[in-house]
């Protein structure tokens, strides 16, 4: 169900979302259960998928801010603060412009995750890219954003250059090198952990020695990250983003619990062009390395989705196809760390009006896992899933 609400009183907005859902699972322990499906729920019932609350000012002398607050029935921590930021963006009537933001928050890579709280309109299960990105990808930092507005040039050409530093996101990578990716829609809060199946070769004493979760927004290191990024739009038609990551992590560090830097680098880019005002494709391409200790663990990952999505009245259909992998190119033979995986969703979401809406989820998806056979599992299993979802939002 989700719930979505706004109000505004002295310049303060505040939207809610609900979502409450049926599941069909198919039995597969998931990682929120040290298990190794690679989906979140393992059993059939009722679950509250997401509850939110976005709380922001509008531009008063163009300073603004942004504070979204969870609720996660699943997960070790199951309320936070998932984003916060605080933003300046000056008056300006100029060809160039110029914007600023600090806090906790989401590089805008996504052209998926556009709904209040990084959501998706699309789909209840997001793509592995944003499942991956929402669960351990997180910038406590400041970025500065160039822009000019292809009205102000009477182009149809709208451009933006952003550039970011950051501490913290350290252990970035540590997931999707010993689990692979998943598929999900929740996103890891301020403090939250990661959790994953307690593999030998990970958590033994004689071996990596590292316990079986993550904490993935940890600075260690003392050194600062970045991240640049370019988007260009036409008119309201097509959209390209493009984003270079490199969290600068040392992956010779590791504090007290045990917990590593793992220097993770990437490279995304994303389309979006509309056919029609009810009628659009996203795709999305990430590619990049992640790197702990002495070689100990090295992975190169790649993954990329392309997704459609029509609207005709009140409903929306969407289908996405996902592909996903993970390559090891490390010393440690015992630690076996490639995985890879193909997935379908198929969606359909109904407005009963604004503040009410109803959908039906099914997902396929064959994915494999070597680092499974250590824990005497199949290394390839099939999984699908199916949601009945309604949502309210104010």
């Amino acid at each position: 169900m989700l719930l979505v609400c706004s109000s505004k009183a002295l310049a303060l907005e505040v939207k809610g979302v609900i979502q409450a859902n049926f599941v069909v699972a198919d039995g597969h322990a998931s990682w929120f259960e040290h298990g190794t499906g690679i989906l979140a729920y393992s059993e059939n019932g009722f679950n509250i998928q997401q509850a939110l609350v976005k709380v922001s000012d509008s531009y008063s002398n163009g300073f603004g801010f942004d504070l979204v607050a969870n609720y996660y029935q699943l997960g070790s921590q199951n309320l936070g603060i998932s984003q916060a930021q605080l933003a300046y963006k000056p008056l300006s009537n100029s060809k160039l412009r110029w914007r600023a933001r600090a806090g906790f928050f989401y590089p805008k890579m996504s052209l998926e995750n556009v709904d209040t709280g990084w959501l998706s309109p699309f789909t209840y299960t997001q793509s592995a890219i944003n499942s991956w990105i929402g669960e351990e990808l997180r910038v406590a930092g400041a970025e500065f954003t160039l822009f000019s507005p292809g009205r102000s040039r009477k182009s149809p050409l709208s451009w933006e250059l952003h550039g970011a530093v950051f501490k913290g996101n350290d252990p970035l990578g540590t997931a999707i090198s010993w689990r692979g990716f998943t598929l999900h829609d929740r996103q890891s809060l301020n403090n939250d952990k990661v959790p994953f199946a307690a593999y030998p070769s990970v958590v033994q004493e004689d071996r990596i020695f590292h316990p079986n979760y993550v904490e993935p927004y940890h600075e260690l290191d003392g050194r600062l990250g970045f991240y640049l990024g370019a988007h260009l739009d036409y008119f309201k038609q097509s959209s390209l983003r493009y984003y270079f990551y490199d969290n600068q992590a040392d992956p010779l560090v590791v504090n007290s619990q045990r917990l590593y830097a793992w220097r993770t680098k990437f490279h995304s880019l994303s389309i979006q062009h509309k056919f029609t005002s009810n009628t659009r494709v996203i795709a999305q391409w990430m590619s990049g390395s992640s790197n702990m200790g002495q070689r100990f663990v090295y992975i190169n990952f790649d993954a990329w989705y392309i997704m459609f999505s029509h609207k005709l009245k009140k409903h929306r259909f969407t289908a996405r196809l996902d592909d996903f992998q993970v390559r090891e190119d490390d010393i440690f033979l015992w630690d076996p760390n490639n995985s890879d995986g193909k997935a379908i969703t198929l969606a359909w979401r109904y407005d009963l009006n604004k503040h009410w809406q109803v959908g039906i989820e099914q997902h396929f998806n064959e994915n494999s896992s070597d680092i499974r056979a250590t824990v005497g599992q199949d290394v390839s299993i099939d999984q699908q899933q199916s949601l009945a979802v309604i949502q309210y939002r104010w």
